[in-house]
């Protein structure tokens, strides 16, 4: 067994807007796949050739080119037992196989990643929008093709955090 730990330096954009919660959740909302999952998921792991695939994944695709895989609610969480204003923050788990598997070929760490993290978070100053860039996990592998699809998913995830936060 060889067991190693490897740093890791991550960069990690924040936007912040003076939209409300809903607002800025809604616009996000839009612009991701969100299929039902179930069908997406045995839609994809049914397809028999890479073009099935490509369609399946391609019509769940949002006009971001993005897919809502999971949801998760910390808000509810952090809220649970205390007097406070309930604290709104959703994260969205999103991405788009076809753009995980080109990076995964070339790195196969990249799955660990895969699909991304965007915050939506209610705090005093606004709501944040955070997202920590796939580019910076893959950094230090060093293979500039996984490196340009790495860089597209960036620039596709801040374009959206702009949009959403006005």
């Amino acid at each position: 067994m060889t067991t190693a730990t490897q740093p890791l330096s991550v960069d990690r954009q924040v936007v912040i807007s003076s939209r409300p919660f809903e607002r800025v959740l809604a616009t996000l909302e839009a612009s991701i796949g969100r299929p039902d999952k179930a069908a997406f998921m045995r839609d994809m792991a049914s397809s028999k050739t890479l073009a099935d695939f490509e369609r399946v994944v391609q019509a769940a695709a949002g006009t971001s080119g993005l897919i809502e895989m999971a949801r998760f609610d910390p808000g509810d969480v952090v809220s649970k037992g205390t007097s406070d204003h309930a604290r709104r923050s959703v994260r969205l788990l999103v991405g788009n196989p076809l753009v995980m598997k080109q990076m995964v070929v070339q790195i196969p760490d990249a799955a660990s990643y895969a699909p991304v993290t965007i915050l939506i978070d209610e705090r005093s100053d606004g709501v944040h929008l955070s997202y920590n860039t796939m580019a910076s996990y893959l950094a230090s592998c060093g293979d500039s093709a996984a490196m340009e699809v790495a860089q597209d998913l960036d620039r596709k995830v801040a374009a959206l955090l702009a949009s959403a936060a006005g």
